[in-house]
């Protein structure tokens, strides 16, 4: 047996022991984290695949089943090939939910167990619905992972620091008395705080205990009798501790999270967000919880001043590092050196390396090549890594965490002469690109809204994308951020000055290529008139769109125009930061069509 086997067998015997029929397994922390420290990667460590969404069911009896999205078809296919795990490809028409296959799979006085401290609020209510209208029980305190990882790796430990408030743009004193000033609008006295990014927002910390993300494992009280961060004291130094008591900020042992809940005051009232909470949190509070959206959303989405400015010299800084990584992969590879997907993202790393204030790359790079640029969140290993040819198209998606702000940018570059189809492919993305790029749209517009207008052009042509559009991205955070996207189902969120979003539309060809073209755009104000207030993008991302792509006969004049006068805002930009030869290579890159 594999080791996936083994593990699945150790979890059924678990199971057995303890009267489960079915068992979920989350890619979940007790945080509701997307991205997650590898102590809670038991998903990953069950099934083998190692994408950041997905769910695994294991029954009892018959096969096991892990849930995804279109991101990672391809990806979990190929990892899951020779497991006894199927793919149930989430967001297709005939692909049944979790909930769903649980209630027809299990018959009446079945038991589904989970940890309801990898669930949030509304998820777990939502599968308890589902189950209850079966006569199916759902055991809520079912954890196997300390009887059957017995190499499990241990809680992060990453020391702390303090977030510069030059960099931040305001104090976590001032932030937590408008937190607080939030909840008490919604009838509570108190916050709870558990999403990882608004705890290291909040209080200006950051740390290294998620790979990509500059966040700490921790939770937040505030309220009358103090304000607390949960944390393992062990990761914080005495600057930091003092840093805390200046801000009104004491701190209290991780582990103790639950015990000092349950001693509040029963008079208490506390906000927790049921979206961004583990369910066994909710359980704790009891009936002193108020669930509403966190107070905390929508002011760490809009930037402020200091922040947006921040953005902006880290996107320079951002756009002279690709110049320097293209540069150089162009260079190896007219030399003839062998140059492989790995080589491509061990060169931006490098060289984002070399810019001031950089901290980390914002995620794993995908650098693509062929077909897998079709794979949508492809990352090269040792089995897979490809050697470039001086034909096909390359997709490299990449970014980098900056101390003033946090980049994501995808580039689709030909190494060879283009063909038609590439050409069609790329300028029917670009189209879409340039149309949600340059939309104007009235206060109270969301992301939805506007998903059409990067899409309608892969529509007419019987094209499409199974990804959102669009992501809010944080400030020297995560690279994936709410509560705005822009994407085909309804996320409420409107749309806010101060917003970073990514606009990156895309299309895939599986066993042939992938084409995605990514900027960051900033949400800002237009114009005014006498039906309202109306917003516009104003594009961050500086690095120029590869110009052999471009089939212009299928262009407008407007659109050539913002293709030329976007490419000539990135050589004016960045060509003072460049010495002589990289500008020559930058105003080659540059030239209008």
């Amino acid at each position: 047996m594999n080791d996936t086997a083994n593990r699945l067998a150790a979890l059924r015997a678990e199971m057995k022991r303890r009267g489960i029929d079915a068992a979920i397994i989350p890619q979940a922390d007790p945080h509701m984290s997307e991205y997650i420290a590898s102590h809670w990667q038991a998903r990953r460590w069950l099934s083998g695949f190692n994408g950041s969404a997905g769910t695994l069911v294991v029954p009892a009896e018959g096969h096991a089943r892990l849930w995804t999205d279109s991101r990672y078809f391809l990806q979990a296919a190929d990892q899951l090939a020779g497991s006894e795990i199927e793919l149930m490809k989430e967001g297709l028409p005939d692909t049944p939910s979790v909930e769903a296959w649980l209630a027809s799979a299990l018959g009446a006085d079945a038991t589904v167990g989970v940890d309801a401290m990898l669930f949030s609020v509304g998820a777990l209510r939502s599968l308890r619905k589902t189950l209850k209208a079966r006569d199916i029980r759902l055991e809520t305190a079912f954890d196997a992972l300390p009887a059957i990882w017995t190499d499990r790796p241990a809680l992060p430990k990453a020391e702390v620091f303090v977030h510069e408030e030059k960099y931040a743009g305001r104090s976590a004193a001032a932030k937590i008395a408008d937190a607080l000033e939030g909840a008490r609008m919604h009838g509570a006295d108190a916050l709870f705080v558990s999403a990882l990014d608004q705890v290291a927002w909040l209080l200006n910390i950051r740390s290294r205990d998620v790979r990509y993300n500059p966040v700490a494992t921790a939770y937040v009280y505030l309220g009358p009798e103090a304000n607390v961060l949960f944390i393992d004291r062990d990761k914080l130094t005495p600057e930091v501790t003092g840093y805390l008591a200046e801000q009104g900020v004491e701190t209290r042992p991780y582990t103790s999270v639950k015990t000092f809940i349950t001693d509040l005051s029963t008079r208490r009232r506390v906000l927790l967000d049921p979206a961004s909470t583990a369910y066994g949190i909710l359980e704790a509070f009891a009936d002193r919880a108020v669930e509403a959206a966190s107070p905390l959303a929508m002011p760490k989405a809009c930037k402020n001043e200091v922040q947006i400015a921040g953005v902006r010299e880290a996107m320079k800084r951002d756009g002279v590092a690709l110049v320097h990584s293209l540069m150089e992969l162009e260079s190896r590879l007219q030399a003839g050196e062998k140059i492989t997907e790995m080589d491509v993202a061990e060169i931006l790393r490098r060289k984002r390396s070399e810019q001031p204030l950089f901290f980390d790359e914002s995620f794993g790079t995908i650098a693509g090549y062929g077909p897998h640029g079709a794979i949508v969140h492809y990352e090269a290993d040792e089995q897979s890594n490809a050697t470039l040819r001086p034909e096909g198209l390359l997709l490299i998606d990449s970014g980098a965490q900056y101390l003033d702000g946090t980049t994501d940018i995808t580039r689709t570059i030909c190494l060879g002469q283009p063909t038609q189809q590439e050409r069609s492919d790329f300028t029917l993305v670009m189209k879409g690109h340039i149309a949600l790029a340059q939309a104007i749209f009235p206060e109270g517009t969301c992301g939805t809204q506007l998903d059409a207008l990067a899409r309608q052009y892969l529509w007419q042509h019987g094209l499409s994308y199974l990804h959102g559009t669009g992501h809010g991205v944080g400030h020297f955070l995560n690279v994936h951020e709410g509560p705005q996207s822009v994407r085909l189902n309804y996320v409420p969120a409107p749309l806010t000055p101060g917003m970073i979003t990514s606009n990156e539309p895309g299309l895939y060809r599986a066993g042939i290529h992938g084409i995605r073209c990514e900027n960051l755009v900033l949400c800002v104000p237009a114009f005014d008139t006498e039906f309202g207030r109306f917003y516009k993008f104003e594009t961050l991302t500086l690095f120029p769109f590869d110009t052999r792509l471009f089939a212009t006969e299928m262009m407008t004049e407007a659109e050539l125009t913002w293709v030329n006068s976007y490419n000539e805002h990135v050589y004016e930009t960045l060509s003072p930061a460049l010495d002589a030869e990289a500008r020559a290579w930058l105003r080659d890159k540059t030239q209008a069509i």
